[in-house]
């Protein structure tokens, strides 16, 4: 029995020993060229080298970076091509266990290896993902562009009487959801085919119904303001700004900013050159008389007892409401600013009419109808402007321009609350520093050396008088 043991063993050493000089011959034979029966994702590379197997994956991943995938983005679509999202394959270090297949482990494993290829091929699968930035720059580029907020439900004033808008319904698209949503169907869904992904999306509910709006119909404050001396650039700028206001709809809670209801101060949104406060002087700007617009939307908005929350005084008193009944608007570091603080919508209507300017907020009145409230400004101080004079190189002597000043003060904006006719409580609004602005003469003293000299001392002391007796003296010289 131990006999034909040995025998037998005997037997299949040779058969292998024979097999291995095949296998050896073989490999010999193939050097670094894929068995046959080899595939990867389907491609024959049988006999071909390393080299010559990624230029044709190469090219098959050329060829699927064209097919296109559609991105479904509520009702739209989009269909960007794989190249597009930066298509990847992240194993092609396949084509070296292709080339080793067969040629690798030891004698038994190798023969076994070919075997298995005779009977059944081997295809390798590629793996595929997208470059995530390519991705997110066209999500953020193109599938964004079908972004629409909602927009909320809202009232048309049509004489006294309010027309109920009904709002639209918006769609928001979730732009990193939407770059996950796309990469995970490359990596483990797609099948090699043209595919459908629907991308995530919000739905942006209008805010605002029928019932709710029908609240306003109260007027909760108003108030007027008149530009009768103003010229026609400054009467447009205030007439464009409420007009960029007016229909205004403030849900509870809801707050309002003046400065971005009004702006930009371009000729495009209305608005010309014409007078405004600048460093304690008038100088035209852009949309000169918008504080205007401004401060009389401020009274209005006080008497409708809503929350204010940003005010700022102007750098010098206005004449068309008293001081600190004022709201000025210069830049984006002064702006009027405040909350709908009432439990109904509330509308802002402006008008101009006769060169004036009204504000009427109209809202659901809650207040007592036995309460009453009123406003006072008190001045605590004032300082006169002084008189600077100005030597001007520019102009002959005996120019002379003088240019009014702006006397300085210190006001205080009080409410006064009254039940049934009796005063019940006053409340500080604000407190308001004016500059004080110089009065200013500007007094030419170009020509003859001597007579400049001299005028230009006089102008040293500030003294008026002296300046006025030696400019006298020196056009007298001249003639």
């Amino acid at each position: 029995m131990k006999k034909m043991t040995w025998f037998a063993g005997l037997v299949l050493g040779l058969a292998l020993t024979a097999g291995g000089t095949q296998t050896f011959a073989a490999d010999t034979a193939s050097g670094g060229v894929i068995h046959t029966g080899v595939y990867i994702d389907g491609i024959d590379v049988s006999g071909m080298t390393a080299a010559e197997a990624r230029a044709e994956l190469q090219s098959y991943v050329e060829e699927l970076s064209e097919e296109t995938l559609t991105l479904n983005i509520g009702e739209n679509q989009l269909q960007p091509t794989l190249g597009e999202l930066g298509l990847e394959c992240t194993n092609l270090d396949v084509v070296d266990e292709a080339v080793q297949l067969g040629k690798t482990g030891n004698i038994i494993q190798r023969y076994k290896d070919r075997k298995d290829l005779e009977h059944e091929n081997k295809n390798y699968q590629l793996e595929w993902t997208l470059d995530s930035d390519l991705v997110t720059e066209y999500v953020d580029s193109e599938c964004t562009q079908f972004d629409q907020e909602a927009v909320d439900a809202t009232l048309k004033k049509s004489g006294s009487s309010f027309e109920y808008v009904p709002g639209t319904t918006g769609l928001l698209l979730d732009a990193e959801g939407a770059v996950e949503t796309i990469t995970d169907y490359i990596e483990n869904q797609w099948d090699y085919t043209e595919g459908s992904v629907e991308l995530p999306v919000t739905i942006d509910e209008p805010q605002g119904n029928e019932e709710e709006l029908s609240r306003v119909k109260d007027v909760l404050g108003t108030f007027t303001t008149s530009y009768k001396t103003s010229n026609s650039n400054r009467s447009q700028n205030i007439a464009s700004g409420a007009e960029h206001i007016d229909g205004t709809v403030l849900y509870p809670g809801e707050s309002f900013s003046a400065y971005e209801a009004v702006s930009p101060f371009t000729t495009e949104n209305g608005y010309y050159m014409a007078g405004s406060y600048l460093n304690g002087k008038t100088v035209d700007s852009m949309g000169g008389g918008i504080c205007q617009v401004s401060t009389t939307l401020y009274n209005a908005v006080i008497r409708a007892e809503l929350e204010v929350t940003e005010r700022s005084g102007h750098s010098m008193s206005v004449s068309y409401v008293d001081p600190a009944a004022d709201a000025a608007i210069a830049g984006t570091y002064k702006d009027l600013k405040f909350v709908n603080n009432t439990d109904a919508p509330i509308y802002i209507e402006g008008t101009t009419a006769n060169k004036t300017i009204t504000f009427t907020i109209y809202g659901e009145e809650t207040r007592p109808s036995n309460r009453t409230i009123e406003f006072t400004s008190t001045t605590l101080s004032t300082t006169p402007p002084t008189t600077q004079i100005i030597a001007d190189a520019g102009q002959p002597i005996g120019y002379i321009v003088a240019a009014n000043g702006h006397t300085g003060s210190v006001a205080e904006l009080y409410k006064h609350i009254y039940v049934n006719g009796v005063e019940q409580d006053v409340i500080k609004m604000n407190k308001t520093t004016y500059q004080m602005s110089p009065r200013t003469i500007t007094v030419g003293v170009a020509g003859d050396p001597t007579l400049s000299n001299e005028l230009q001392a006089a102008i040293a002391t500030q003294d008026e008088a002296l300046v006025n007796a030696t400019l006298a003296s020196c056009v007298a010289r001249m003639q």
